[in-house]
């Protein structure tokens, strides 16, 4: 595998080791993840399993999992913003 970089084609790192931690009623479009061999992680929109691959350090991944757990996500649930943003 080449060098691995954030927004390359999912494809490129392999249909093998993704998986769909957060998959529920949603008729199947769902984020899916990959663990990279360095401690990085992939997420690629299933939908779209050839598009761009979001690569993520552990410490970024960390961070974002204790803060949805935490609350500090729960922005992203309520409906569109009545600001015009």
């Amino acid at each position: 595998m080449g060098r691995i970089y954030n927004g390359m084609p999912a494809k490129d790192l392999g249909s093998e080791g993704w998986h769909k931690p957060w998959s529920g009623g949603n008729g199947g479009s769902c984020v899916e993840a990959m663990r990279l061999r360095d401690g990085r992680v992939a997420l690629r929109q299933s939908t779209d399993p050839d598009g761009p691959a979001l690569i993520y350090t552990h410490h970024e991944i960390q961070t974002f999992i204790q803060g949805a757990k935490a609350g500090e996500a729960d922005f992203l649930l309520v409906g569109p913003s009545m600001s015009g943003e």
